[in-house]
């Protein structure tokens, strides 16, 4: 018997037990896993990209933009700087706000593990959940408690955290549980899908491009109203980088990203510069100016100017700023860095993170509709969700 289960070991669930275990809560943790953090050691490179100073509610993706302002409100980035400053762990910053240590990954999770001890915390590993009940589920809005019998014991508490994650890298062991668990209680899923991912090309597209995998340049892409500048890289599947991992959270099936080779530049400007020289081969050589030699060359065998009159001119200009790319999908969950989409927020409060209708039942982490961009934006949610859950227990 516990005061709190949390359900997950991860970013999130750690932090909620941290934040429990110091309201004097006896708090048990339950992973799947062999070790706790299995996900934090291998972001950023084995660095751990741990949070985005410039962190706000329009870094994140949901079905209701407004949901995750409190909690982000509530624990800042400069409160998980303080925790890690605090342990005397270095850390730089990489670029656009992203924080990460000089050292190891590991060094978050032994932060989190050392907070997690001296609340008082117990984390339990290798943990196969076989059900999970609550003995009140006939009276919404009546408190219940929460049983979760598991391989080896059953664990009982007044309060239920689930922190298990999403879809996104299944060979760490992610699974669709947590939603599982959601549909049980009655609460609404946005459908999953892999965010933050690599794109597939369809046959023609890729057949145009693949020779250039490896190649890299900085690209302003978007989709519908979104818009990220970062670098793009070919692949020999399709696209990938920061710019299209970015724009991949809003991109749906069916869909068109367009793609300005050269952000703020006149790419042709010389050739309008003087009637004399107007051809392709100075179209490459003004090109090739701002351009990888091989993309420009590329770009221009796909789609020569029609003429070399002004006209046709600024025409081929605007279609460099915009080139249309339609992918045939996303590499999926396998190379997706989270899952977007998951337990739906007006099922939830955006104060605590409590089930509305199930007192008692809290869901944090990815596992909730609320997807950062890239860059330290999830973990800050991870931790701010974390800490709202574990403050309300």
């Amino acid at each position: 018997m516990h005061d709190v289960l949390i359900l997950g070991a991860g970013a999130a669930g750690l932090m909620a037990a941290i934040e429990a275990g110091k309201r004097g809560h006896r708090v048990a943790v339950l992973e799947r896993a062999d070790r706790p953090g299995k996900k934090i050691l291998i972001s950023g490179g084995g660095r751990c990209n741990f949070t985005n100073i410039h962190a706000r509610p329009d870094n994140f993706v949901s079905a209701n933009p407004h949901f995750a302002k409190s909690a982000l409100a509530r624990y800042t980035p400069s409160d998980f700087v303080a925790l890690v400053e605090r342990y005397c762990i270095h850390y730089h910053e990489k670029t656009l706000g992203q924080l990460f240590c000089d050292g190891s990954a590991q060094q978050i999770v032994d932060l989190l593990l050392a907070e997690c001890q001296a609340a008082g915390v117990r984390i339990v590993l290798n943990v196969h959940i076989r059900n999970v009940d609550c003995d009140n589920p006939a009276a919404p809005g009546a408190p219940g408690k929460f049983t979760v019998l598991t391989q080896s014991a059953t664990y009982s508490a007044a309060k239920l955290i689930v922190a298990t994650g999403g879809l996104s890298i299944p060979k760490m062991g992610a699974t669709g549980f947590g939603y599982d668990l959601a549909r049980q209680f009655g609460l609404p899923i946005i459908e999953p899908r892999p965010a933050l991912v690599p794109f597939t090309l369809g046959a023609s597209e890729h057949s145009s491009f693949t020779d250039l995998t490896g190649l890299s340049a900085p690209v302003t892409v978007s989709c519908g109203f979104r818009t990220f500048r970062e670098k793009m890289l070919f692949t020999h599947r399709g696209l990938s980088g920061p710019a299209i991992l970015q724009i991949s959270s809003y991109w749906r099936t069916g869909k068109s990203i367009t793609i300005d080779w050269a952000p703020g530049r006149n790419l042709l400007a010389p050739l309008l510069q003087s009637s004399a020289g107007r051809d392709l081969a100075a179209a490459r050589f003004a090109l090739r100016a701002h351009l990888p030699a091989r993309l420009a060359d590329r770009l221009l065998d796909l789609a020569p100017p029609t003429a070399f009159t002004n006209h046709a001119i600024a025409e081929h200009e605007r279609r460099l700023h915009a080139w249309p790319f339609t992918p045939s999908g996303t590499e999926g969950f396998d190379k997706a860095e989270v899952t977007a989409g998951g337990v739906g927020t007006g099922a939830l409060s955006a104060q605590t993170m409590e089930c509305l209708a199930v007192p008692g039942l809290y869901f944090v982490g990815e596992v909730v509709d609320v997807t950062g961009h890239l860059g330290g934006f999830n973990f800050q949610w991870a931790w701010a969700s974390g800490a709202a859950a574990g403050r309300a227990v």
